[in-house]
């Protein structure tokens, strides 16, 4: 049986990161790299495709864990008849990205505690037995290009493909494990001291999470809350390219048992302006030009070749294969690795890239030449390409359509260079410019307003609804006071509601309820905490942001959904994206006009309420300021 997702607890260095249950059981870890193949699978499997646990022997104990502050230090503390001892999980930053350690260091507080150590490898997502050898500092495992050095006092031995042993440690007593990764063709690197790299790795943590002002939270849960998605976000950034992985697993199901399985472990590019709102609020400017960067570079190229999603250093071909040796997740099949959907068309991604450098520009990261020219060459493409049908925002694998968020973000690629010509002084065609904009938001109301029921749909010729219309105002299209946004979010409330969540949308799985099926979209119900307060329904934005965090386990991770009548979380696991409109809504709600007022002010200019649809493409909400102007 597998754990909940919510059991899991994550360290992580910038370069990897691995998952580690309650029981002290590390079942996920990709080495070297997030996108590796993983060492430890069983998360996805079971003891058999890899796991390194260490914990008191037998069931009489009980444990509890923590972050040590202000880092993913993880701390878990056992309890058992004879004492108490805790165990420490981290991952020491590396120079070297194929040179990685894993750390864990159990002390002795009270008492003499017993403990076993269990450690299976398998190489290539579970597959591959290591050949093992002993070493004198503990063992040496070697399959193909992966090698590990398991670095320990401990007294070790082999025993049915694993390496066990038994220890106990009584009041300041430490016994270190350190797993150091290399590629087989290179000589195992020097281990320090445990101790002092985990000092020096606390120590990095704490002056970088020093660097965020925090004090305009008042309220103690959301300061932490905010400063938690903020490291796991740092946590979840390759480091040598400054991109962010949508997640650190893959295959986690959306549905349990079902079929939408899918690899998470690369950057999309539609992240990329959420992710500089929520760095730039919180003054990170560094990693959000590390972005923007990293933004340029992957999407660099002939603009009709421009992907939703790219590799970890911009790498284009993420092909997509099944597991079948691995029965996934809660029987969850099939286990994916690579993703498909990055051949898929979606239009969107070109306003969600306008836009984050428009951001970047209006923020301190300041202009860039490079990025203007290529935005440029970009809108040349979409000209044309935002008529035609896509697979939208959800990446459905199904016929494309004419969806109304795809046209939306199209509309804002227009508009936000529009605003480029006129508030940075850009050269560029600014009239064709403003007569495309003009021309999406005409068909947008006339094709995609269901003026019956006064909103928009998911897309055209449809009746159904989409989360993702919550950003009309957001993104500057319409006014906050504009009858059609109410009327959206006011119909979405109604009709994408389950137990006061929101879904993305309704499929054939879920109009008969959620049970078994695909559970609420977390970042959409952070989407609609950011409607309500721009509707200045700061009660309800208040509450739903409150029952949100309540979501959250027990170390403040959230996955990619959760599953209101089953109480769990769902999907890869932990999801940026989760964690990025987390960040959002509380600056959002903090200053009532956050991110969310930010981003508007980046869109069309302010008038009263759009009442045609002409007028639609410069209504925006009233003017206000910007944590980033």
């Amino acid at each position: 049986m597998s754990k909940p997702i919510e059991d899991y607890g994550f360290i992580g260095n910038m370069l990897s990161g691995a998952l580690i249950a309650r029981d002290g059981s590390m079942d996920w870890l990709c080495l070297p790299r997030f996108d590796s193949d993983a060492c430890f699978a069983a998360l996805l499997g079971n003891e058999e495709h890899g796991r390194w646990r260490i914990a008191p022997p037998g069931e009489n104990w009980r444990s509890t864990r923590r972050y040590l502050p202000h880092t993913p230090i993880l701390e878990t503390t056992f309890e058992t008849a004879q004492g108490k001892a805790t165990l420490t999980d981290f991952m020491p930053l590396s120079p070297d990205a194929d040179k990685i350690e894993v750390v864990r260091l159990v002390r002795g507080i009270e008492g003499k505690v017993t403990l076993s150590m269990d450690l299976a490898l398998r190489f290539g997502f579970g597959l591959t037995v290591p050949w093992v050898r002993r070493r004198d500092y503990g063992i040496h495992a070697v399959a193909g290009p992966d090698a590990v050095e398991l670095v320990t006092p401990v007294k070790l031995r082999g025993e049915n493909m694993r390496t066990v042993a038994e220890f106990a440690v009584g009041p300041g007593e430490v016994a270190p494990f350190t797993l150091t990764y290399h590629r087989s063709g290179q000589e195992p690197h020097f281990v320090g001291d445990a101790a002092t790299r985990l000092a020096n790795t606390e120590q990095w943590w704490r002056k970088w999470t020093s660097a965020c002002p925090l004090d305009q939270f008042v309220e103690p849960l959301w300061r932490e809350a905010v400063e938690r998605s903020l490291i796991t976000l740092k946590a979840l950034t390759f480091q040598p390219s400054g991109g962010i992985v949508a997640a650190l697993t893959s295959s986690l199901p959306e549905r349990l048992g079902g079929e939408r399985n899918w690899d998470y472990r690369f950057c999309w590019i539609r992240d990329a302006t959420h992710t500089l709102y929520a760095l730039t609020n919180a003054g990170y400017f560094a990693e959000a030009g590390a972005f923007r960067e990293w933004l340029l570079r992957a999407a660099a190229g002939a603009p009709e070749q421009l992907q939703i999603m790219y590799g970890l250093d911009g790498e284009r071909r993420l092909t997509e294969a099944e597991l079948p040796w691995l029965p996934g997740y809660e029987n969850s099949r099939p286990v994916r690795i690579g993703n498909g959907a990055y051949r898929q068309r979606q239009i969107d991604v070109f306003g969600e890239l306008m836009d984050a450098f428009h951001t970047a520009r209006k923020s301190e990261l300041g202009p860039s030449e490079d990025a203007w020219r290529f935005q440029r060459e970009t809108l040349k493409h979409l000209e044309k390409l935002w008529r035609e049908p896509d697979c939208g925002i959800w990446e459905i694998r199904a016929s494309p359509k004419h969806f109304v968020y795809s046209k939306l973000m199209a509309w804002v690629a227009f508009d936000r260079a529009i605003r480029a010509t006129e508030e940075a002084g850009l050269d560029g065609p600014v009239e064709r410019w403003r007569a495309i904009r003009a021309e999406i938001a005409a068909e947008m109301v006339a094709k995609g307003f269901d003026a019956r029921r006064n909103t928009f749909v998911q897309h055209y010729g449809s009746d159904a609804l989409d989360a993702s219309l919550l950003m009309l105002a957001e993104v500057g299209f319409l006014a906050p006071d504009d009858p059609r946004f109410r009327g959206t979010v006011e119909a979405i409330e109604r009709e994408l509601n389950e137990d006061g969540l929101l879904l993305r949308y309704r499929s054939e799985e879920t109009h008969d309820g959620l049970d078994g099926r695909e559970g609420a979209f977390l970042l959409c119900s952070f989407w609609l905490v950011d409607a309500y307060t721009m509707l200045n329904r700061y009660d309800d934005a208040e509450a739903l942001f409150g029952r949100l965090l309540a979501l959250r386990n027990d170390l403040g991770l959230l996955a990619e959904e959760y599953h209101p009548r089953l109480q769990r979380q769902l999907g890869n696991f932990p999801q940026a994206f989760s964690h990025i409109g987390l960040i959002n809504a509380a600056y959002n709600l903090v200053h009532y006009q956050g991110p969310a007022q930010q981003r508007a002010d980046r869109g069309a200019t302010p008038r009263a309420p759009a009442t045609t649809a002409t007028a639609v493409t410069e209504a925006g909400p009233p003017k206000g300021k910007s944590s980033a102007d």
